[in-house]
């Protein structure tokens, strides 16, 4: 659902059901595994972060996850990718079923990344900020030997700092761009993004990741926006000063964490294309999804190593996904 101000600005709806899954369970909903699900689009950048850290974490073998179709309507993400359209742990072929058996009637956004309690077919949280720091923070009983600290005490000041200017100028920066009413609302929106880029670009060509030596909170966040830069934002919407791949630092730097595992192992290109060319109509009235870009510069050599920095700290990478969860490889996803 996409709301406009009367000037023309894009505001996203940030009401979300925002009970906490804690190690105290306060909001009664303890950490528990093979309680929850994690219902996901791999097309969504702020469901991709929640893939992402699950990874990084190794909770795949106590928070299971479900993985909507790239398209829906307008009532609701749907299970296309399942055996009958249905999802097989909940049993329901459209996410709105498990908001409205929380909220009967729900009538805000039926959004992604949502966990659902199993037991009672109810969504416990669409908080996609907390919830990332939740997994990092209050699971941390079931993450795997070795997994990286995402979220170090030390460090949380600094990239709470970072993750607040990285939201609201990129990560939702190039939605209200993409979303613009008023050709005013769009240039400053435009504006502010590059501006914000800019300043990237320049704190990350000194060190290798955006908080600290190690991969944290932050770099999943700003990647999960880097990596549909050209494929989408780019052109959809409008944020069209540089591609990501004539920006040189943001381009190595991602190109270091799609090849760091965990990160590039979640991307599924054509489901990125066919969500946003095809879903927002009144962007892309044809539907018409784009052949390209080229997607084998992704793999290419970005000498960030030359900055030092441990990308896991002290831990190790993950493993390969589960089966059931890998994407195609990368050169099956583009033409």
């Amino acid at each position: 659902m996409v709301y406009v101000n009367q000037g023309g600005a894009y505001e996203r709806d940030r009401r979300y059901l925002t009970s906490r899954i804690t190690t105290d369970g306060k909001d009664g909903y303890p950490v528990e595994p093979d309680r929850y699900r994690l219902v996901v689009s791999r097309a969504c950048p702020w469901a991709n972060r929640a893939i992402i850290v699950r990874r990084l974490l190794g909770l795949e073998d106590v928070i299971s996850m479900g993985v909507a179709g790239p398209t829906h309507d307008e009532r609701s993400w749907t299970f296309d990718l399942d055996p009958d359209g249905r999802d097989p742990v909940l049993g329901i072929t459209h996410l709105r079923d498990a908001y409205e058996a929380r909220v009967p009637g729900y009538e805000r956004g039926i959004t992604v990344p949502a966990i659902v309690d199993v037991p009672t077919g109810q969504v416990v949280t669409n908080d996609f900020p907390q919830i990332t720091l939740d997994l990092s923070t209050q699971w941390w009983a079931y993450h795997r030997p070795g997994a990286p600290d995402l979220y170090p005490d030390a460090l949380r000041g600094e990239i709470d700092e970072v993750n607040q200017r990285v939201y609201t100028e990129v990560n939702n920066g190039v939605y209200r761009c993409g979303f613009a009413g008023a050709q005013e609302a769009y240039e400053e929106s435009y504006d502010r993004l590059f501006t914000a880029l800019d300043w990237l670009s320049e704190r990350l060509s000194r060190q290798r990741y955006l908080v600290g030596d190690t991969i944290t909170e932050a770099d999943v966040r700003l990647f999960t926006t880097l990596v549909r830069f050209d494929a989408v934002y780019h052109g959809h919407f409008k944020c069209n000063r540089s591609k990501l791949t004539e920006m040189p630092v943001l381009w190595a730097y991602a190109r270091d964490l799609f090849t760091t595992p965990g990160f590039g192992d979640t991307i599924d290109f054509d489901h990125i294309k066919r969500h946003y060319y095809v879903v927002h109509r009144d962007i892309n009235p044809t539907g018409i999804v784009p052949a390209g870009p080229a997607l084998d510069g992704w793999l290419t050599p970005h000498g960030r190593e030359e900055l030092g920095g441990r990308p896991f700290g002290d831990g190790t990478p993950p493993p390969p996904p589960p089966a059931g969860e890998a994407v195609p490889p990368l050169a099956e996803q583009g033409r």
